[in-house]
């Protein structure tokens, strides 16, 4: 039996660490997740500014989205082996130093192959935080308190990718878009003070690497994360490149399951789903993360193409979104372990639901209050989903298996995310061109409509400054009617995770260790 095993099954386990130290504890790991998280959106409003800086398209400065997004996909099922290996405290030292020195060297790259190169090691790094760190929550508080656990945590994992822009935005527009990764040293060496001083877990053991299974892996979710990132821009199965990465992708896959049930590796343990509270919690986080990351990468297209926002007030709109999660799950927190985890999620949907509801009665007229109210409303669903659904994960989880659940928990939260962006991005440019050519239709010589609206400004329909003004005004109605349809698709995704919740145990309990 390993130390985790015997630290995390002992029944005062949890009562080692005195009050404060585990305020402390809980602070380390919580700023260190929001640290790794922030970096995977914090990037994107810098990309103009960096495509100057590396003399790069467009198109290739995407690669420093989705070089981090593809390590982290990867190495995120290492963690339970690698925990393992090292140990849970030395595994977060090295992760947290690795991020903190591969940010330095991002913010000095001075071409796209170096930045690329960097973006990788980060992410790589980055990856085991999350995990770990929300297996440590698990560990250090007693299991009567464990709602309360995943509610803080909650915090730190909704915040960062959410406010990313935000910080973001503000950085490139007032100091140097190198900064938003030399910002990490600082919060990176109090993360590592906090950590070394605090965090006493061990956790090593005496892992068996399992080659197929690594290989197979790192194939499958590489080329995966890598379809889902580079697939809208490539026309998906139009690309011979797409289409045989994504048959790829789905063998490695299928025959990485397939072994993990096989030999219950420790190596990206997805075994563990024969537990149905954790399988129920990853299909539904899965399927938030889909609409989580989906509204969050729609809503600044909308307001900066559309509403013609400046990137600065752009972040700054969708700062209430995470902020309100935050208000939430503070305020619920000590309320977490006595209500019904399930009903919390019902609530959370609904709420996500309502706020998406409000987003497909947007027009082109509308101010910042539209902007503010759903994004407040899908913050407080939020933050009452993803607590109560870490919650249930790990609740009828042997205590030995915690950093495991972790693993499979985050990396569905992962592919979710990247899952819902895809859909997103193809859903709204294939009915943005639909929209336009529909819309298009009507814009004929004959339609009386159109010729009265040229009369009524004192020319003709063949005017070139009048059909520059129709074809802009075609732009935005098609684009607006694009973004409307794609809140409704997204509105139907939350609806239809609301019947899962029915699939859990009624009334979980944790399970001792044998």
């Amino acid at each position: 039996m390993t130390e985790l095993s015997q630290a995390s099954s002992s029944p005062g386990d949890a009562q080692v660490l005195s009050e404060g130290s585990r305020k402390l504890v809980t602070l380390a790991v919580m700023l260190s997740a929001i640290m790794v998280l922030l970096d995977m959106t914090i990037a994107n409003v810098a990309l103009p500014h960096m495509m100057g800086a590396l003399g790069v398209t467009s198109d290739q400065v995407t690669w420093v989205l989705t070089s981090y997004s593809m390590a982290e996909a990867i190495f995120i099922p290492l963690a339970s082996f690698l925990a393992l290996k090292f140990g849970i405290r030395n595994l977060l030292l090295i992760s947290v130093s690795g991020f903190i020195v591969s940010s330095a060297l991002c913010g000095q790259a001075d071409t796209i192959t170096e930045m690329v190169t960097f973006r990788v090691m980060q992410g790589a790094f980055g990856a085991s935080v999350i995990p770990l760190s929300q297996s440590i929550m698990v560990q250090i508080y007693p299991a009567n308190q464990r709602g309360k656990a995943m509610a803080l945590f909650s915090v730190g994992v909704l915040l960062g990718p959410i406010l990313g822009p935000t910080l973001g935005g503000i950085i490139t527009e007032n100091m140097d878009w190198r900064w938003i990764f030399y910002v990490n040293l600082p919060v990176g060496a109090i993360c590592l003070t906090l950590i070394y001083t605090f965090v006493k877990l061990s956790g090593k053991g005496k892992p068996k690497i399992d080659w197929p299974i690594v290989i197979a892996m790192t194939i499958g979710i590489g080329l995966l994360q890598m379809v889902l990132d580079r697939g809208n821009q490539e026309s998906w199965f139009e690309s011979n490149t797409i289409l045989f990465s994504t048959i790829i992708s789905a063998i490695a896959i299928i025959f990485f399951v397939a072994r993990s049930f096989t030999t219950k590796s420790e190596i990206a343990p997805v075994w563990l789903l024969r537990d149905r509270n954790l399988a129920m919690s990853c299909l539904v986080m899965a399927g938030f993360s889909m609409g989580m990351f989906g509204i969050t990468q729609l809503q600044p297209m909308m307001l900066e193409q559309l509403l013609n926002y400046p990137v600065e007030t752009t972040g700054f709109a969708m700062a209430p979104r995470g902020l309100a999660s935050a208000f939430v799950l503070l305020m619920m927190a000590r309320y977490m372990d006595r209500i019904d985890a399930r009903l919390l999620i019902v609530i959370g949907l609904s709420l996500n639901a309502l706020g998406t509801y409000l987003m497909t009665q947007y027009s082109l007229e509308i101010n910042i209050y539209w902007i503010l109210l759903p994004s407040i409303i899908q913050g407080a669903g939020m933050g009452l989903v993803f607590a109560p659904l870490s919650q249930l994960a790990y609740a009828t989880l042997a205590p030995k298996d915690t950093i495991g659940g972790a693993v499979v928990f985050n990396l569905c939260r992962t592919i979710g995310g990247s899952f819902g962006i895809s859909i997103v991005n193809t859903y709204f440019f294939r009915t943005q061109q639909r929209e336009w050519n529909e819309l298009g239709g009507a814009l004929s010589p004959t339609n009386p409509v159109l010729q009265q609206a040229a009369q009524a400004q004192g020319t003709t329909i063949t005017d070139p400054t009048f059909l520059a003004q129709m074809q802009n005004i075609l732009h935005q109605q098609s684009t607006l009617t694009a973004f409307v349809f794609t809140f409704g698709f997204l509105l139907v995704s939350y609806l239809c995770l609301i019947p899962l919740l029915a699939l859990f145990k009624p009334k979980p309990k944790v399970v001792p260790e044998s």
